[in-house]
This record gives structure tokens, C-alpha cells and sequence, in this order.
């Protein structure tokens, strides 16, 4: 990682703002307001102070105290491809070139190859010609670090400028997003549960598609709420809420077997269903699970005059990759033997234990902070 304010101390001149810039994934770029939206939710959220959020063609740019920090924040968000901190200049030719070759300089180590990328809007010149004029004076004018350039597929330090119309952001820190759209931008509420790996990965993705998602967790036994606490930690920054309602239900249904997990899953469905939201996000993907077992879950939704969505539909090892993303790289294997689950039979949901799962419902308000695991913890101990 590179750091960023050991290259401030270096080489910023007192009128220059480093700008935090946001680059919107494809599937955003018809959502920024949405965007530019959350990302002001969560730097408040975060405590950040910001000048100002604004747009400069497809990118956002963020005027932050601390672009570290705020950088940070905002890629919790989804509906982003990358994020940067960037210094800008006028787009013209020997600015950016002078520019490239000042913060390259300084974020260059002795001996390491460099790649100049340059992307965006030129005015009377190729941005081929920037990355060949800008390679040849970082070679020249630091020349005692014994750099070199490097091609697209090895190199230890990518220089990268993106332009637009009117400025030049050249790169001093970079981050890939998350991807996905911003949060809320579906326009449309659903729900989904939490109460293993692969609904967590779920929930997550369904978050990622847009929804409005409201969280609740099914758990059989109070020895698995420290790893659900955990996944719910990792999923709810996303939300975009300082304070988010999740309801637990404690269902009595024997942890073994593949018979009782799927009575299990439809139990939770059911629950899902009494819910007045329109729309059920459930963690059935058919990589997973029989497509009997799908189309059960289906038809039982469509009856109640529901809409179901399948965020896991299509998702082949995107799913462990997000599955570490919300930090689940110790259940790989668990996920990796969930996903043998075989069965010619649609075991129907347990009535007698979803209706003491309704009894034992219990509602905590989390609000967003660095103890949210024991705070989840503490406040379902309360009364027991």
C-alpha cells in the first residue's frame, strides 16, 4: 500500500487539493446522484468532514480533511470500480506530464518498474503521447533511483491519470471498489435472513444489486451467534444506515443432516413470508441446490403474491470471493461442503417450530461503531 501522506510531506504545494476520486462501476454511471447520495451518508456517518462532494464528467470527487480516512469510508459502498486519491490539475499537456513525473518520483522505490496510464478526455494531444513523454522524464529526472519502466502485465507501481474535459487527476493512492450499485438505487424494499455462510454471501449480494434490504437472523443454536454476529459486522456498513433494526428467532431444529438443513431453510422462508414486505430475497442458488427445492421456495412465495429475488442466481466463484470480502476466508471449506447438498425430496417447513421461533423473536438496534459484535452479543443475553 502505498503511503499517502508520506507523499504529501514530500511534494504538495500549498494551493494543490488532493481530491478523493470516485470512479462509478459500469452498472452506476446512470445512478451517480444515488451515489453521490450515499457517499455523503456514510462520511457522516463515519465522522468525516468534507468541503464538498461533486461530479466532474463520470467521476465524483470529494474534497475531504483527511482523504485517507474518507477514502476508507466510502469504499464500503457499492457501485464503485475503483477510488483514488488524486491530485488535480488543468488538462494541459506539460502540466500533466510535470505532475506524472513529480508524484512518480516520490512514489517510486529504488529499482522498481513503473507503468504510466493515462485515460480520459485529451485536448490536441494522444494520451499514448503523455505516457511515453512522462515514462522518459521520470527515467531522466530520477534517474539515481535506478526506475524503469515496466509493461501491462509486470510492474510494481502503476502511475495512473484520468482526464476530463477541463482537469487531470494523477493517482497517488488507488483502491478497487466493490463493484455492484449503489445501495437504495433498485428503488424497491426486500428482506432477507441471515443464518450461514451462503445466506450471508446472499444477503450481501442482494445489498449489492440495490435493494433496500432489511436484515434478519434465524439461528439454531446460541453457540453460532459469535460467527453470525461476525457476518452481520461485515454486511451492515453497506446498509448506509447509522442505526440498523435486526430481529433474531431462534428455531429448534437439529443442526445435522441434509434433510433437517433444508427443513431448516424452508422454516426460514416462512418466516421471511409474514413479513408485509413485497419482495423475498432467499440464499437458493441452483449451483447449490436441486432445482425441486428451488421451485418449491418459489411457487410458496408467488402463492402468498410475493416477489422473490435470487441474488445467488448466476453466481459461480464470485460466491467464495465475496465470501472473503465479508470475512469469511476460515469457512471456505464449510461453504465448499454445503455446496454437495443433494436431495430428491422438498422437506416441508416445520409449523410447530416457526411458530415458537415467532415466540422467541427478539429486536436489537445496532448502531454502527467498533463493538457491533459484542454489542449484538450483550443485547441478545439481556433477559435470558
Amino acid at each position: 500500500m502505498l503511503n499517502y501522506k508520506q507523499v504529501e510531506l514530500k511534494g504538495e504545494k500549498m494551493d494543490e487539493i488532493s481530491y478523493v476520486v470516485v470512479f462509478p462501476s459500469i452498472f452506476s454511471k446512470n445512478k451517480i446522484p444515488q451515489l453521490i447520495k450515499n457517499i455523503k451518508k456514510i462520511l457522516k456517518i463515519k465522522n468525516q468532514k468534507y468541503s464538498s462532494v461533486k461530479r466532474d464528467g463520470d467521476i465524483i470527487l470529494v474534497n475531504a480533511n483527511d482523504p485517507v480516512f474518507a477514502s476508507s469510508a466510502i469504499n464500503l459502498l457499492f457501485g464503485i470500480e475503483k477510488i483514488t486519491i488524486a491530485r488535480q490539475v488543468k488538462n494541459d499537456f506539460q502540466n500533466i506530464i510535470s505532475e506524472i513525473t513529480s508524484i512518480g518520483g516520490n512514489l517510486l522505490l529504488k529499482g522498481e518498474k513503473f507503468l504510466v496510464t493515462v485515460e480520459g478526455i485529451s485536448k490536441g494531444f494522444l494520451v499514448k503521447d503523455v505516457e511515453i513523454a512522462a515514462t522518459s522524464n521520470i527515467i531522466e529526472k530520477k534517474s539515481n533511483l535506478g526506475a524503469h519502466p515496466g509493461t501491462e502485465e509486470k510492474f510494481d507501481k502503476l502511475l495512473y491519470t484520468y482526464l476530463t474535459k477541463n482537469y487531470a487527476y494523477i493517482s497517488i493512492f488507488s483502491d478497487t471498489g466493490k463493484g455492484g450499485i449503489p445501495y437504495q438505487s433498485q428503488g424497491q424494499q426486500t428482506i432477507c435472513a441471515i443464518y450461514d455462510e451462503i445466506s450471508a454471501v446472499s444477503c450481501y449480494e442482494t445489498i449489492k444489486q440495490g435493494y433496500d434490504t432489511k436484515i434478519i437472523v434465524c439461528y439454531r443454536q446460541k453457540s453460532e451467534l459469535m460467527n453470525l454476529a461476525k457476518m452481520i459486522n461485515q454486511i451492515i456498513p453497506r446498509l448506509v444506515q447509522e442505526k440498523i433494526e435486526i430481529e433474531f428467532y431462534n428455531l429448534k431444529i437439529n443442526p445435522n443432516g441434509n434433510k433437517n438443513y433444508l427443513i431448516y431453510v424452508n422454516s426460514i422462508i416462512e418466516i421471511l413470508l409474514s413479513y408485509s414486505n413485497n419482495r423475498i430475497s432467499i440464499s437458493l442458488s441452483p449451483l447449490i441446490f436441486p432445482a425441486n427445492i428451488i421451485d418449491n421456495a418459489l411457487n410458496r412465495i408467488f402463492s402468498k403474491k410475493k416477489i422473490p429475488i435470487i441474488p445467488l442466481a448466476g453466481v459461480d466463484n464470485q460466491l467464495f470471493i465475496e465470501a472473503k470480502e465479508i470475512g469469511l476466508e476460515r469457512n471456505i471449506k464449510k461453504l465448499e461442503k454445503m455446496i454437495n447438498i443433494t436431495s430428491n425430496d422438498v422437506p416441508k417447513f416445520s409449523k410447530t417450530d416457526v411458530e415458537f421461533a415467532h415466540k422467541t423473536k427478539k429486536e436489537i438496534s445496532v448502531k454502527l461503531g467498533a463493538n457491533n459484535v459484542h454489542d449484538i452479543l450483550d443485547s441478545l443475553s439481556e433477559d435470558h
